[in-house]
């Protein structure tokens, strides 16, 4: 149950740091930001941490590469679709494909956490489809990046899932992880941006800082769920940041929330409470 709350909390953290980046105009340049913010957090602490074990590793250089794509497919999805449709769509995608790929992996889930997870994609799925200021539905454009996005989430989902439980650390695994893509992602984002990320990096820079260490800490409580949780409700439950997005759009960024979403916010509710009956 604890680890639970954890995910839950770390599903605010994430729509918290993606509502810091979408505040940021050049999104390249915000995560460039975020990146080098968490690398400069993590690379003191290495000395103080346990190595991940070496049967970890290449589940984690998977991860990174994985996360580097997601990063390119997300910033992508926002240039083509509305925020409020594109961000539930590629969130919502993923924990339905983590179930998938983990029944091949052994894990089972309950007969009421199947019913959780179905409830919860389709209450996210009736979150995309209701908008978030705009009544247009998505283009075809923009919902494929977005499955395309989920896709990366789902990959680097489950190879986590394995690699923080073969790290024998998940703290350890948490740090060296973020250390190196860090660097990394700003290389990446320098690379597409040329010089010009110098300058858009200064436009709101702290507020792309707090996003990256906001981002860090919640999949931090991610990575630590990971090691004694079942991934497929462990992915659900985060997805759950969802909800809170609906409400900072709502509050922050004049997004409307209208009859449709906030029924879809009870449908996902109670397919949380499901994901957490055991």
């Amino acid at each position: 149950m604890f680890s639970a709350a954890a995910v839950l909390f770390a599903g605010l953290l994430h729509a918290t740091w993606n509502a810091l980046a979408k505040a940021v105009p050049d999104r390249h340049a915000a995560f460039g930001v975020m990146g080098i913010t968490q690398s400069l957090i993590c690379l003191p602490l290495l000395p103080f941490v346990a190595p991940p074990a070496p049967g970890s590793w290449p589940y984690g250089i998977a991860s990174i590469a994985m996360q580097l794509v997601y990063m390119l497919l997300l910033i992508r999805s926002y240039e083509l679709g509305d925020f409020g449709q594109v961000y539930p769509i590629a969130r919502g995608s993923a924990p339905l494909l983590v179930a998938v790929v983990v029944t091949f992996l052994g894990e089972r889930l309950t007969i009421l956490q199947v019913c959780g997870l179905a409830t919860t994609c389709g209450g996210l799925a009736a979150l995309a489809l209701a908008g978030a200021g705009s009544q247009r539905m998505p283009s075809r454009q923009a919902v494929t990046a977005a499955v395309l996005t989920g896709a990366t989430i789902a990959t680097y989902t489950v190879v986590d899932g394995i690699g923080v439980r073969e790290s024998g650390t998940a703290l350890g695994y948490t740090v060296w992880m973020f250390a190196v893509e860090g660097v990394l992602a700003f290389a990446l984002m320098a690379a597409v941006r040329g010089r010009a990320i110098v300058s858009a990096s200064r436009d709101r820079w702290r507020v792309s800082a707090g996003g990256g260490a906001i981002s860090m800490l919640s999949y931090g409580l991610v990575l630590w769920a990971q090691t004694g949780s079942a991934l497929a409700e462990v992915a659900a439950l985060r997805e759950t940041g969802i909800l809170w997005g609906a409400l900072i759009g709502a509050m922050f960024f004049a997004e409307r929330l209208g009859p449709r979403r906030i029924a879809a916010a009870g449908i996902v509710t109670v397919g949380v409470i499901l994901l957490s009956t055991h």
